[in-house]
């Protein structure tokens, strides 16, 4: 099954985030299918871009959203 989640950038202490379509039995930051969009938390105002038109399309397709995933883009 793809699932659409978060796979972990940055260094220590100074993550940010890419919104990846993945197979749900990858590690969380390997193997992905496609980039999405990506997310930092540390700027202020947080970062979030996501193009919703990949993301509708897998949505489509029959993928799921990880809980935090669904949070930060508002589906």
């Amino acid at each position: 099954m793809t699932v659409i989640r978060l796979a972990r950038f940055g260094r220590k202490k100074k993550p940010f985030y890419r919104v990846v379509v993945t197979d749900s039995r990858k590690r969380r930051d390997s193997g992905w299918i496609e980039v999405l969009g990506y997310y930092n938390p540390l700027t202020d105002p947080i970062t979030v871009k996501v193009d919703e038109d990949r993301l509708n399309y897998w949505l489509s397709c029959g993928a799921k959203m990880s809980e935090r995933v669904k949070k930060i883009t508002g589906k």
